[in-house]
């Protein structure tokens, strides 16, 4: 049905900068929330960025000021601007969306991509 497609990720210095992308593929008709989570290994998965379809965002603390999610609604997809990145920003990032609308009945679908790994070197 939908598929979240993720790209971006890779290695980075401390105080580098990246930036990534997720695409939800689909006959989609419109996404109430979408953003990005990640788990650091031995951590749990902790929510990063959302933003809603009203265009509304919300942060973690730990990132606030250094990281900007942003979407194209046309398109599909959501994008996470992520700066000044710290050792501690490392973990796989995943994409997730929250009540994708599949039609007009109101089905929806809410799931996550396979995953990214950020790793931010000292």
């Amino acid at each position: 049905q939908v598929e979240l497609v993720q790209s971006g990720g890779g290695l980075v210095q401390a105080g580098g900068s990246l930036r990534l992308s997720c695409t939800a593929s689909g006959s989609i008709l419109g996404i109430y929330e979408i953003g990005w989570d990640r788990q650091a290994p031995g951590k749990q998965r902790e929510l990063v960025a959302r933003i809603f379809s009203s265009g509304s965002t919300t942060y973690a603390d730990s990132v606030k000021g250094r990281f900007t999610i942003s979407r194209h609604n046309a398109e599909n997809s959501v994008y996470l601007q992520m700066n000044s990145l710290k050792p501690e920003d490392t973990a796989v990032y995943y994409c997730t969306a929250d009540r994708i609308r599949l039609d007009e009945y109101g089905t929806t679908w809410s799931g996550w991509g396979s995953g990214t790994q950020v790793t931010v070197s000292s």
